[in-house]
């Protein structure tokens, strides 16, 4: 991944930054450090700016060697800060905790669980889902039953709210957390997505 870093002047510096942040949910500010005490002077604002630049690129690539989802998904959201404002992070992994897409949203309604599994089903066109196990919320089964009746895929999504199963993503949920409590939320929903991206 170093050629992406190619203009920065720090590529090694640059490239650990970033990775750091993401595995370990360091605050920029101790990155800033950690990266001093190997000789290199960087602001805080300056390993921002690498994440926001560098996340939608490396998410991009990485994406492809994913691999294989199971066709049993667990779907569930949760809340982040964004923007003075509480936002919904929506987030869907498969039966072996993988993640298969997730989507930041304004709205927990119909219509943003609809725009969500859109995107997750186009992200995993490839392994589309026999199945979809959710929370009590009624937004999803009217999302389901929206998207089967278009007929974007050859057979009907089985929508599914057993208890257990979900568990599964209910542990998921606090790993985007761990990378956000260091930034104490963000100020802008762009910034959001974009971390999100490099994160996820």
């Amino acid at each position: 991944m170093l050629f992406l870093f190619r203009r920065c002047r720090f590529r090694s510096r640059s490239s650990c930054c970033v990775r750091w942040y993401w595995k370990y949910g360091v605050s920029y500010r101790d990155l800033a450090e950690m990266v001093q005490e190997c000789g290199v002077e960087v602001d805080p604002s300056t390993v921002f700016s690498w994440v926001q630049r560098h996340a939608p690129e490396i998410a991009k690539r990485v994406r492809q060697y994913q691999g294989y989802r199971s066709g049993s998904w667990r779907v569930d959201e949760t809340y982040m800060r964004a923007g003075e404002r509480w936002r919904y992070l929506f987030r869907a992994v498969d039966k072996h905790g993988q993640l298969t897409d997730f989507m930041l949203s304004d709205h927990r309604s119909t219509r943003a669980a609809y725009r969500f599994l859109q995107k997750a089903l186009m992200t995993m066109r490839d392994y589309p889902p026999s199945s979809i196990t959710t929370d009590g919320l009624a937004s999803y089964p009217k999302a389901i039953r929206a998207y089967n009746a278009r007929g974007y895929s050859r057979n009907d999504v089985e929508h599914r709210t057993p208890k257990y199963p979900n568990n599964v993503i209910e542990a998921d949920l606090g790993a985007p957390g761990c990378l956000i409590r260091p930034m104490c939320g963000f100020r802008r929903m762009r910034t959001a997505r974009t971390t999100h991206k490099g994160c996820e």
